[in-house]
């Protein structure tokens, strides 16, 4: 957006965050309140990565800094894994693995993937100690947030000691050798040569997979897991594991993936990945039918979730970024535009580390690097963003979320539509073009988001790829 001055506080007047009623935990751990449908209904969530996010890539350098978190309206931290790390086939920047580098400096480098996991109930010496972990998680609770950890429930890496203890627990060939995970589209390999399958037929893995899981629950107070490839694991397992897991409390759960089974009644995922969305946005910063393309995925979700279910919306996360560009890369002129998108349509928004920094670079996968700490840009467009969704119920994205209508315009480059809850209006228009253009105005009596300005004319002229959230009482 061109012209975003953001001086306007009186919107976030709209609407207060719910309450939910105080529930304790373990009698051994601070009582505080667990994780509500309510919250989800105006929750921002936030992807640490703990590596990249500070020069130490520390728990406790992430920890100083989740109080200015709430400014970004942010309730629910998810943090990539925190497990310690394979170095049996650990892998490399360029997709080797780490052994092949002859220069002992430059193969120390090599950290490998969070997604290699060697023991499901420790944490990465890299990132500091348990005590720190539990020093972060008390500081989101003590700043109303959420933690859930990126659990990677299909594979394991090759020094977990299952491997060694129980090599039944795992996928193998006809010559009785433990395997990679396997495209089951094509039969081949997926390339995850750094990581052992799990054989979800094996009952007593199952167990003890949940076991770990319950760990965290009920000994770290951790609210919820994040899981990665979920579909890749049987659905009959998450019917299982999930009831179990909530048994000791209220959680979130975040499935990696879109399918809607994994979203189904009450015991099962809260969140799903909005991947076709994602993909839409790449293509609406540069094609010229971008509103026809939006209409038609959005039409799609509806057609095929049921109204209660959550998508995640995104501009970027840990993959995009570090395999497909940054969000400048891929979306150019239209990055804060579809920001603002990502935070207005139904569902729940997503901000990955260094995204509130401008970050412009692919922050390294297998090695250390660092976001920038420099607010420019988008940090003022996400506290706007992130505080009006907080606030606002006609941004309620979860169980019950606030109505969305199209608004029947003549101008085919601007997207136009309402959101409606609980008597409140907030209308969004943007022009996906590089154009200026124009429109009727849609919404009488409404205050300009981002410049306060409340006397409209009868048209409302736009910049190329500008916005406005136009909020009603």
């Amino acid at each position: 957006m061109k012209k975003l001055s953001i001086i306007l506080a009186l919107v976030f007047m709209f609407g207060s965050c719910k309450q939910s009623s105080k529930t304790a935990v373990s009698s051994n751990k601070q009582s505080y309140t667990p994780i509500s449908k309510a919250d989800m209904e105006n929750a921002v969530i936030y992807e640490v990565n703990i590596r990249q996010y500070s020069e130490s890539g520390s728990f406790n350098d992430f920890t100083k800094d989740i109080p200015q978190l709430k400014e970004l309206g942010v309730k629910i931290i998810w943090v990539m894994p925190i497990f310690p790390i394979s170095e049996t086939k650990r892998k490399a920047t360029g997709g080797d693995f780490a052994y092949l580098i002859e220069d002992e400096t430059e193969r120390n480098k090599m950290l490998g993937s969070y997604y290699a996991v060697s023991d499901f109930t420790k944490v990465n010496p890299e990132f500091g100690t348990i005590d720190d972990f539990r020093h972060m998680i008390k500081t989101a609770h003590d700043n109303g947030m959420f933690v859930i950890l990126d659990w990677v429930p299909n594979h394991t890496g090759w020094d977990h000691n299952w491997l060694t203890t129980n090599p039944e627990y795992y996928t193998q060939n006809e010559n009785g050798e433990v395997i990679d995970p396997i495209n089951p589209d094509t039969g081949e390999s997926w390339g995850w040569a750094d990581v052992a399958d799990l054989n979800y037929d094996n009952k007593e893995m199952r167990k003890e997979m949940i076991k770990d899981m319950l760990y965290w629950v009920k000994e770290e107070d951790v609210d919820g897991f994040r899981c990665d490839v979920a579909s890749a694991v049987p659905l009959d397992f998450w019917e299982d594991a999930i009831p179990k897991l909530r048994s000791e409390k209220s959680l979130f759960m975040l499935a990696e993936a879109d399918q809607p089974d994994l979203l189904k009644g009450n015991d099962l995922f809260d969140l799903a990945y909005g991947w076709e969305r994602h993909h839409i946005f790449n293509q609406m910063a540069t094609s010229e039918n971008a509103i026809q393309l939006w209409d038609d995925v959005f039409k799609k979700d509806t057609g095929r979730y049921e109204n209660d279910d959550i998508l995640m919306n995104f501009v970027t996360n840990h993959d995009e970024n570090s395999w497909n560009g940054t969000i400048k890369e891929r979306m150019g002129d239209a990055s804060e535009l579809l920001t603002a998108l990502s935070f207005v349509v139904p569902g729940m928004p997503l901000i990955y580390s260094g995204q509130e920094y401008d970050l412009d670079h692919r922050l390294l996968f297998f090695e250390k690097d660092q976001i920038p700490h420099t607010k420019k840009t988008m940090w003022p467009l996400l506290e706007k963003l992130g505080q009006l969704k907080n606030s606002s119920p006609a941004l309620n994205g979860g169980k019950s979320a606030a109505a969305y209508k199209k608004i029947d315009q003549d101008n085919s480059k601007v997207l136009a539509f309402k959101r409606e809850k609980d008597g409140q209006t907030v209308t969004f228009l943007g022009n996906f073009s590089s154009t200026n253009e124009q429109l009727k105005n849609p919404s009488v009596g409404a205050v300009d988001y981002a410049t306060g300005e409340t006397e409209f004319s009868k048209n409302i002229a736009l910049d190329p790829w500008e916005f406005r959230i136009l909020v009603e009482k």
